[in-house]
């Protein structure tokens, strides 16, 4: 599978461009274009809970980058990680971060990216050095708690008494910019607060302001934000055809609403500008006894499906279908790598089965083994009338004596 290359400024500017839902400093990037340099680019990704599907969506992303002639790291940040409210455990970032690079590749090389201008960057191998805990210091210095935890609004869990790792988080991923000598980070919508937080704040210790291009965020199937937290809106991208298949067919998709729509998002976002890479964009929804529909533009999809000639029951088995043969060879890979497999069960170890207890019932015989506590009734009873008839006699006895 090979991708298409744009030739011109214009197109690789474009290509940079496309679906992107905003920009910070994006003269940055055309200047370097212009002059007909490679645009440094990099994203960065908190190894946490298992990559899903909507990780597509920045790896086409990616892609694009890497086709435009960007050059593009990926940081793959397992000390952001634990700072995360302890999402991941620190004994398990290590095993996490080999799972995520594994997983990113055969992501892109899926979409037909070349993964030999990529390259990944583990965060522990310089946020220890001297130098960067320095600045770590020095911007700690100049920037309140209030502006760090407003920074950290979107990305990291909040609470009313966070810890002081969620509010350093947004320093790391600034400094992150000048450490890794780019010119420009890619993120989603979410991180827009860190980004401007950025730019205002690398300059007060003395270092460059860099562009950002923002991402949209994608509806999950159920139509909030796809979370690996909540197995309905997202699909695993190692999940097998069958369940891929089962989860599209009972994604949310309410007929001629286009808003919040998870399933024309994913092929938005991620199926058509995949087939786009491969030289052809189109999106083809087959009908019974009709034509296929054959988008080339989601445009056209919204709007024929905001006119109910596009339907859910045609749509979801046409992405099912594009979704299987796309994370085909993510599966392949996979299947064929004892490694990958290994560092799953070290990185997302299956949970411990419980133990189901047995209930204790007692004895049967309450102070000998195997006794019924009703066969204790009966003695008591008989202890009892013989204590009665006992008294009975005595008392007799006594008014014989009186009456003598």
């Amino acid at each position: 599978m090979s991708i298409v290359v744009p030739t011109t400024k214009e197109e690789r500017i474009a290509l940079i461009r496309e679906n992107l839902a905003e920009e910070l400093n994006f003269d940055i990037i055309e200047k370097i274009i212009d002059a007909g340099g490679s645009p440094k680019i990099y994203w960065g990704t908190a190894t946490t809970g298992r990559p899903h599907c909507a990780y597509f969506v920045p790896a086409i992303k990616i892609a694009q980058l890497l086709a435009a002639g960007c050059e593009v790291t990926i940081l793959l940040a397992d000390i952001h990680a634990f700072l995360d409210n302890l999402k991941a455990p620190i004994e398990m970032v290590d095993h996490r971060a080999t799972f995520y690079r594994y997983t990113i590749t055969a992501v892109l090389e899926a979409v037909g990216v070349k993964t030999d201008k990529l390259k990944f960057v583990l965060g522990s191998s310089y946020q220890k050095s001297a130098e960067y805990v320095m600045d770590v210091y020095r911007l700690a210095s100049v920037v309140s708690e209030n502006d760090a935890r407003r920074a950290s609004a979107e990305i990291v869990k909040q609470s009313n008494n966070p810890p002081l790792s969620g509010l350093l988080y947004p320093v790391l991923q600034i400094l992150d910019e000048e450490y890794l000598k780019v010119d420009a980070q890619f993120g989603g919508m979410d991180q827009r607060k860190l980004f401007i937080a950025a730019k205002e704040w690398l300059p007060k210790i003395g270092y460059k302001e860099r562009a950002h291009i923002m991402n949209p965020i994608v509806p999950g199937l159920q139509g909030a934000k796809m979370s690996s937290s909540d197995p309905d809106s997202k699909i695993d991208i190692l999940e097998s055809a069958e369940a891929i298949t089962k989860k599209i067919r009972k994604a949310e998709a309410i007929p001629k609403v286009v808003e919040g729509n998870g399933v024309l998002a994913f092929t938005e976002f991620v199926l058509l500008p995949a087939a786009g890479l491969r030289g052809k964009k189109e999106f083809i929804v087959e009908r019974r006894d009709e034509e296929p529909l054959v988008y080339t533009s989601i445009e056209q999809m919204h709007s024929d499906y905001a006119n109910d000639i596009l339907t859910p029951q045609i749509l979801k088995p046409a992405v099912s279908k594009a979704l299987i043969e796309l994370t085909a060879p993510i599966r392949a890979a996979y299947e064929a790598s004892k490694d990958w497999q290994d560092i799953t069960l070290k990185a997302y170890p299956p949970p411990e089965k419980k133990v189901k207890k047995v209930k204790d019932k007692g004895s049967r015989h309450p102070g000998k083994p195997g006794g019924k506590p009703e066969d204790k009734k009966p003695e008591v009873a008989a202890e009892g009338a013989a204590a009665t008839t006992k008294e009975v006699e005595e008392a007799t006895s006594q008014v014989a004596n009186v009456s003598l």
